[in-house]
């Protein structure tokens, strides 16, 4: 057929045209580049984030002062031992046998340290009937749990002598032990299986084992690379496991919805009839454009989380953005150059039985030519109906209670140091997690300061914040004293963070404030949360305006369109609105829990709402670029504002409803491991890429740009003056190839198309 020649403009299409041009050029800096990432990374090592950087304020205090003493903080172990029935208590003799049991048993390991009988440090009940046996674990806390397994069977030998007693083992090491049994392989077990899932997909998406396979390649590679330069990034902001498994999850995302992208209209067409060169050179045009549109707003949607103060989001932030730029610079870059060397092998590997019956070039979707028929013959009505759905899906979100979970939420009571963990609440309320007063001094034996830390123990008592009892270790040389409290209210988060008020703004002031040069945070696990949720809270607002606002003008210089920014804005709100309301539905109050086997817990985990906010947000914006940009394509080229609507929708669905059965393919896996917060992200993330393909850009987006009508493209004269970002969608770069006169541009370059 004829070619004709036009000049396109912009980075996308330069990029994709010099890679065509240069493809063994392409392939090698790729090549190249991951290798030297990876090879950098591992040269320079990863720094995790420490835990005086995990928060500010005072668990960071208390964390900075432990760090600069050189205090190593064992792993603390508990023994409860408990009568199963009413008469024994702790004054009889057979209790006080077990008693005894249980200390030489623990001390015969080896492993112990410190062990202390609960007759000596007064950790016996109110009523009598169970008491606990105290040690620490020798040797480093953080692999304490590679080391328990002797201690656990010497307390279960004991057990066995003890019928009528219940002697149970519960702390750091022999929960990090139990967790890492029961669900150390299930992060392992949900990153492994999410290629093979995504590539199954991909091969009934395009029928073929190659160009199934170019969009995994290309998500690896980009997640390789991005490992690697994690590592090297790592010495200017900690990076943590957390943040390798995000990243991990968004470049699998995006990696393959960008390939995607990209290769379902270059094949697109060349099923048109197109030669490869000018299909490739159009989808570099038109996808290619859309690509780094979304790219550029989906790391602007995740840079929001480096304003959260918070080191294990802004780690996660930072590794997500770094995917997300990998993976957008591969497709419009190494991505062409492949499909160039391919040509028609990119079909090789043909699966029989899903060959295309298409046949004309024709991506039309039958099932959605169908329901946009129907949504825009009654626009107004779709809309009332569409947005009334996602409001009363979004409804629940509006009584959202958020919170650390506590270890019976996060796991259940199915595993037995779950259950030994509520005995030990119930029996000594705070006991398993007590607040823990960091004091520093500059002598820590003068009268003053052994003054001041009695008169603490005495009041935290007194004014009804602990029942005891309180313990004090001293650190000598460092000058630094550590005091347990057992807080009134145990694993009751909210009462417990009433006790923890109690202590810091009434008792601590009144003891320890009072002597001078005393530094003394609290720190812990409640306090933890406390100070977790109120700095995340204070970082709510910020991150939520720079998201929207940067999203907005990237939509604005993009599209040059107030409407179309407006609405991609609304729309998105929508979603995240509609997957918070699920959440809550499902997680915090239990309706349909169950059928994501999942159990009602009451809360939602404190990080998750404004998690899933970044990278939904983000995310989203895929769709939207791709399927706003094909309507604007064909309103250039001189369809009706109604035709280019009908058109970009279907034309898009295929490529839109495949990414997005990849995307809840690979969130749902995460809703199934076993610790409830992975399943909230899961089913959250999978719940609003599901309604965010469907219901908004099927539904809502069409119908609101059809009764929108020409103010679609409204942009006032006052904004004619920015920067024209449109370039990539030039009329010339995607028109149909006939023979007409050859166009110039004097802001362009002359390639064939």
């Amino acid at each position: 057929m004829g070619n004709r020649e036009t000049r396109v403009r912009g980075l996308a299409a330069r990029a994709g045209g010099w890679s065509a041009r240069h493809r063994w050029a392409a392939v090698g800096i790729w090549v190249l580049f991951v290798v030297l990432a990876m090879g950098l990374g591992s040269a320079a090592g990863r720094v995790d984030v420490g835990d005086s950087d995990q928060l500010k304020g005072e668990t960071s205090t208390a964390a900075r002062i432990i760090e600069d003493a050189g205090i190593d903080e064992p792993a603390s172990e508990t023994v409860l031992v408990q009568a199963k029935g009413e008469g024994l208590t702790a004054t009889d003799e057979e209790f006080r046998s077990a008693v005894t049991a249980v200390v030489t048993a623990v001390e015969k390991t080896g492993e112990a340290t410190d062990v202390t009988s609960p007759y000596e440090s007064d950790t016996i009940s109110k009523d009598g009937r169970s008491a606990l046996v105290q040690f620490d674990m020798r040797g480093d806390s953080d692999t304490a749990g590679e080391r328990v397994e002797p201690v656990l069977n010497a307390v279960k030998d004991v057990q066995k002598d003890h019928e009528s007693l219940r002697i149970e083992e519960i702390g750091g090491a022999s929960m990090m032990k139990t967790f890492d049994d029961a669900f150390g392989d299930d992060f392992k077990k949900a990153e492994y299986s999410a290629v093979p899932v995504a590539l199954g997909i991909l091969l009934i998406a395009f029928g073929a084992l190659v160009a199934a396979l170019l969009p995994v390649a290309l998500a690896i590679t980009a997640i390789m690379a991005t490992m690697g330069l994690m590592g090297l990034v790592s010495h200017l902001q900690p990076m943590s496991e957390t943040a390798n498994s995000v990243m991990l999850l968004v470049g699998l995302a995006v990696g393959v919805d960008y390939c995607l992208f990209y290769l379902r209209r270059e094949r697109e067409e060349r099923a048109a009839g197109r030669d490869a060169q000018t299909a490739l050179r159009i989808a570099a045009a038109t996808s290619g454009r859309a690509i780094v549109v979304s790219g550029v707003t989906v790391c602007v949607a995740m840079a929001g989380m480096l304003f959260t103060g918070l080191a294990e989001f802004e780690a996660m932030g930072l590794a997500s953005l770094m995917v997300v730029a990998v993976a957008m610079v591969g497709s419009v870059t190494v991505l062409p150059a492949l499909l160039s060397l391919l040509g028609e092998r990119v079909e090789k590997g043909r699966l029989p039985f899903l060959r295309r019956r298409r046949t004309g070039g024709s991506t039309d979707s039958r099932f959605w030519t169908a329901v946009l028929k129907r949504v825009l013959a009654k626009p107004v009505l779709s809309v009332v109906v569409a947005t009334g759905a996602l409001l009363a899906v979004a409804a629940p979100a509006v009584g959202m209670k958020t919170q650390n979970l506590t270890l019976d939420q996060e796991f259940g009571d199915s595993l037995p140091i779950v259950q030994t963990y509520n005995r030990v609440n119930d029996a000594f309320p705070g006991g398993s997690e007590p607040a823990e007063v960091v004091v520093k001094a500059d002598d820590i034996n003068a009268p003053e300061v052994k003054a001041a830390l009695a008169e603490f123990r005495e009041r935290a008592i007194s004014s009804g914040a602990s029942r005891g009892p309180v313990e004090i270790k001293l650190h000598d040389q460092q000058n630094v004293a550590f005091v347990y409290v057992p807080l009134v209210g145990g694993s009751d988060q909210d009462k417990a963070g009433e006790s923890l008020d109690t202590l810091r703004d009434e008792v601590r002031p009144a003891t320890l404030g009072e002597v001078d040069g005393v530094e003394a945070p609290i720190t812990g696990q409640i306090a933890g949360s406390k100070d977790f949720n109120d700095q995340l809270v204070g970082a709510v607002v910020p991150v939520f305006a720079f998201v929207v606002v940067f999203a907005f003008l990237l939509m604005l210089l993009s599209f040059r369109s107030l409407t179309v920014a407006i609405t991609s804005i609304v729309l998105n709100l929508l979603s995240v609105g509609a997957a918070y309301g699920i959440l809550v539905a499902v997680f915090q109050h239990g309706w349909g829990a169950s059928l994501v086997g999942a159990e009602g817990v009451g809360a939602i985990i404190t990080w998750l709402p404004l998690f899933l906010f970044v990278i939904l947000f983000g995310l989203s914006m895929d769709y939207h670029v791709f399927v706003v940009s094909r309507i604007r394509e064909a309103r250039m080229r001189g369809r009706t504002t109604q035709d280019a609507i009908q058109h970009g929708v279907v034309t898009t669905a295929g490529v839109v409803t495949s990414a997005a059965v990849i995307m809840v393919a690979v969130f749902g896996i995460f809703g199934t491991l076993s610790m409830q917060s992975m399943k909230q992200m899961g089913v959250g993330l999978a719940a609003a890429v599901l309604i965010d393909a469907t219901i908004i850009r099927g539904v809502l987006l069409p119908a609101v740009m059809a009764l929108l009508g020409e103010r679609n493209w409204y942009l006032p004269k006052w904004l004619h003056r920015m920067p024209d970002l449109t370039h990539d969608e030039s009329p010339e770069a995607v028109a149909v190839a006939v023979t007409p006169p050859v166009s110039r541009d004097d802001e362009g370059e002359r390639v064939p198309v």
